[in-house]
């Protein structure tokens, strides 16, 4: 937890509360300023577990049962009471529907409740902000690369409360998505990430490579479904000729074709716009291959990485407060209780009005 002032201003600073519902993890997250004050989730990734993939009904119902406990539980380690709360912020998008309107009808009931401004804000915009509770103010501008099950996106920031200019995505799989489809082949179990990393620390990176998909196109796009196909069709010539499927080795060189590619995009998005300072988010983030990467191809540009803990890669509530304290401190205007949910946010659009 960081704070960048006194002990005197931080006491002045507005309490932010911060709903996160966008996938399979129900977030509540307190912070004053850019201090954390508590950061608590319930996950129901074990009950999609045996799906291979989220269930958008299944993580819905288990909103639903997590919210009030969940809040409960951020008010207890911050210290503080419900009516303490200054503001209001909700993740509205993007993100699966029906989670997302959980989310944002909890809070828009805590928000009339109380008499509290409400802040609807975008999901991707958030990840870019939680950094501040670690390493203190973004710089002006930066680049932030957001890798996770549901999003690889490469953005321009000039400032996380007013703009955020996207510069490339994924045209089909994100790397997250990718993760858990080759852990899947793999036997390794769901989500994806984290069992592939822990496998690929015992095996080769070199022991085949795989295909980098628009690697050097002349854009600043991303493709996964190739480099996903290839590693099934890898696995499935082996079977076939009766070898068995090495799979430290095969995860270490699935591993390093997606690293490989995020972080050269990341460094030339970061040289075309002059921009000396990335920022990594979302869950992938915590890979630790990506991070050497990114800590390997920056160093050499003269280009400075900055990655939040890994607890705070991942979907959190701290990061939806982190973002709706950067707003009530820019005095932008709260969103109406008549927000709505939207799946398909554009990053352009911070603050739903």
């Amino acid at each position: 937890m960081t704070a960048m002032r006194g002990e005197t201003d931080v006491a002045d600073e507005p309490l932010v509360l911060g709903i996160e519902t966008s996938c399979d993890e129900t977030g509540v997250g307190i912070v004053r300023g850019t201090t954390l004050l508590a950061d608590a989730i319930a996950s129901s990734v074990e009950e999609h577990a045996r799906f291979g993939g989220v269930v958008p009904e299944v993580a819905s119902r288990a909103h639903l049962e997590a919210m009030t406990p969940t809040i409960e539980r951020a008010l207890s380690t911050a210290g503080v009471k419900l009516p303490d709360v200054d503001a209001i912020a909700v993740t509205a998008g993007p993100g699966l529907a029906g989670a997302l309107l959980v989310g944002v009808a909890s809070a828009k009931a805590y928000a009339l409740a109380l008499d509290k401004p409400l802040y609807g804000v975008n999901h991707l915009a958030a990840h870019v902000a939680v950094d501040q509770l670690e390493h203190g103010p973004l710089p002006k501008p930066c680049v932030a690369l957001l890798v996770s099950g549901g999003h690889s996106s490469l953005l321009l920031v000039p400032d996380v409360a007013a703009e955020v200019r996207p510069l490339g995505a994924t045209v089909d799989d994100a790397a997250g998505e990718a993760y858990d489809k080759v852990a899947r082949l793999l036997g390794l179990p769901f989500p994806g990430g984290p069992p592939i990393d822990r496998a690929a620390r015992e095996g080769d990176p070199g022991y085949v490579r795989f295909p980098r998909g628009k690697y050097d196109d002349g854009t600043l796009d991303f493709s996964f479904a190739g480099l996903k196909t290839a590693v099934a069709r890898w696995i499935e010539d082996r079977e076939r000729a009766g070898e068995p499927v090495p799979v430290p080795d095969v995860a270490a060189a699935f591993q390093e074709a997606v690293a490989d590619v995020l972080v050269h995009k990341a460094v030339r998005a970061c040289l075309d716009n002059g921009v000396d300072h990335l920022l990594i988010g979302g869950g992938v983030a915590a890979n630790s291959r990506l991070r050497a990467l990114a800590k390997e191809g920056s160093v050499r540009h003269g280009i400075r990485v900055r990655v939040p803990r890994p607890g705070l890669c991942t979907d959190n509530g701290a990061m939806v407060a982190a973002l709706g304290s950067e707003l009530v401190a820019s005095g932008a205007t709260p969103s109406k209780l008549d927000l709505p949910a939207d799946s398909s946010l554009p990053i352009t659009e911070i603050l739903l009005p």
